[in-house]
C-alpha cells in the first residue's frame, strides 16, 4: 500500500425527511444563493422542502444549471454572487448542479485573471465561498468530495479540478428524492458510480486489502440494488443503498494508497465535449475498450474483478478475461445503456478528432501514464 493522508470534512445528514435540517447547517447571518438545475426540484417537493428549512435567511435564487454545466452559465452565476453580495451557496441538485456550485464557490474569489485558468491551468484555488448541497440524484459522488467538471461550449472542453477549498460543510442526502427520477438518470447514476469505483480499483495490486474489499462490496451493491430502484423507485430501502454506494464510489476512501487510472473519464469527457452524450454513457463506452486494450497491464485486477464480483472462475486467463469484460457490458446494457459508439450517432471522424487533441495536450492517461494517442485510438475502435 502506498502512504497516503486523507481527510473528508464533509457532514453528511442522510435519510427520509433531513432536508428539513439545512438551515440549523447554514452559518447564522449568511446571504443564501440556491442554485439548481432544470427545475425538476418544484415538481418533487424538493425545493418547497428547502425553503422551509431556510426561511428566514435572505436567500437569492440561480437556475438553469445544465448537464455536464456550462462555464458561460456558471460565470453569470458568479456576477450575481458578487453583486448580492453572497455568503453560501446552497446546491439543489444532482452532481452537475454540484460542480458548478464549486466553481461558482471558487471564481467568485479568484482574482489572478481568467477563472477557466482554475481548469485549463490548475491555477491554485486559494479561497472559495463555503456551500452545502441537498442531493437529489445520485451519480457523482461530488456532494462528498473536493472534485468538478465543467464544460466550455465555445471551445467544446470539458476539464475538471480538484480542491480542498470546495469540499461542502454538509450535504444532505435523502433518498426518497430518488422516487420521481426519469429510468434514464437512474441508470445513468448506477453505471456512473460504478466506473468510479472501476477507476480506483481496476490497476494493479500494491497489497491493499481494505480497499480493494471496500471497492468490490460498492460493486456488489449496485449490481444488486441499481435494479431494484429500476423495478420499484418508491423501495425506500434499495434508493439508500444506491444513494451511499454513490457517494461512497468517490468520497476519496476507496483511492486512499492505491494506484488510480481515471483514462476512461478522460476520454469520456471528449464524447460528451464534442457530441453531449450523457457522461454516464460515454463511461459505459469507453471502459470496455481500456479493459481490453490494458488486459495485460491490468491482468491481475482483472482477474480478481471476474472472480470476486461477477463470479467469473473458470477457464484460461484470457477467457477469464473475456467473460469479465463481457458481464461488465451486460451489466452496463442491462440497466438500459447502450456501450457501442454508433449506438450513439459518433462518426468514426471523432476519433480523429479526439487523438489529435490528446496529441496536442502531450500528456498521457491511466495509471502509468502510457495511454497515448495510439492507445486511445484502438480503445475508442474497438467500441464501434
Amino acid at each position: 500500500m502506498y502512504n497516503f493522508e486523507y481527510q473528508n470534512p464533509v457532514k453528511i445528514i442522510f435519510g427520509k425527511g433531513e432536508i428539513a435540517k439545512v438551515g440549523a447547517n447554514i452559518p447564522a447571518g449568511s446571504k443564501v444563493l440556491i442554485t439548481y438545475g432544470g427545475g425538476s426540484i418544484f415538481k418533487n417537493g424538493v425545493y418547497d422542502q428547502v425553503k422551509a428549512s431556510i426561511k428566514g435567511f435572505d436567500v437569492v435564487e440561480f437556475g438553469g444549471i445544465e448537464p455536464n454545466p456550462h462555464y458561460e452559465t456558471l460565470m453569470k452565476a458568479v456576477e450575481l454572487v458578487k453583486k448580492e453580495k453572497i455568503t453560501f451557496l446552497l446546491s439543489v441538485g444532482g452532481g452537475s448542479v454540484i460542480d458548478g456550485t464549486k466553481f461558482i464557490a471558487a471564481a467568485a474569489c479568484y482574482k489572478n485573471g481568467d477563472p477557466w485558468d482554475i481548469l485549463s491551468k490548475r491555477a491554485l484555488v486559494e479561497d472559495a465561498i463555503p456551500h452545502g448541497t441537498v442531493l437529489t440524484l445520485p451519480a457523482t459522488g461530488s456532494e462528498m468530495n473536493s472534485g468538478a467538471v465543467i464544460t466550455r461550449v465555445e471551445t467544446t472542453e470539458k476539464l475538471s479540478f480538484m480542491s480542498p477549498k470546495v469540499l461542502p460543510l454538509f450535504s444532505v442526502l435523502d433518498p426518497e428524492t430518488i422516487f420521481s427520477l426519469p429510468d434514464k438518470q437512474i441508470a445513468n447514476g448506477i453505471v456512473d458510480a460504478f466506473v468510479h469505483v472501476i477507476e480506483q480499483y481496476l490497476t494493479f495490486p500494491v497489497n491493499a486489502p481494505i480497499q480493494d474489499r471496500f471497492a468490490e462490496s460498492i460493486l456488489k451493491t449496485l449490481i444488486e440494488e441499481g435494479p431494484k430502484v429500476l423495478a420499484n423507485k418508491t423501495d425506500y430501502d434499495a434508493a439508500a443503498n444506491f444513494m451511499w454506494s454513490a457517494t461512497m464510489a468517490l468520497n476519496g476512501l476507496i483511492g486512499a494508497g492505491v494506484p488510480q487510472d481515471w483514462a476512461t473519464h478522460m476520454i469520456g469527457h471528449e464524447l460528451t465535449a464534442y457530441h453531449g452524450i450523457d457522461h454516464a454513457r460515454t463511461l459505459a463506452i469507453v471502459l470496455p475498450g481500456v479493459m481490453h486494450i490494458n488486459r495485460n497491464q491490468k491482468k491481475d485486477k482483472i482477474l480478481q474483478l471476474g472472480e470476486r464480483v461477477w463470479g467469473v472462475l473458470d477457464g484460461t486467463d484470457d477467457e477469464r478475461i473475456n467473460e469479465t469484460i463481457k458481464r461488465t457490458v451486460e451489466f452496463f446494457e442491462s440497466v438500459g445503456i447502450q456501450t457501442k459508439l454508433p449506438d450513439y450517432s459518433v462518426p468514426t471522424e471523432t476519433i480523429d478528432t479526439i487523438c489529435s487533441r490528446f496529441e496536442k495536450r502531450r500528456y498521457k492517461l491511466g495509471e502509468k501514464a502510457n495511454i497515448g494517442p495510439e492507445e486511445i485510438r484502438l480503445i475508442l475502435e474497438n467500441r464501434l
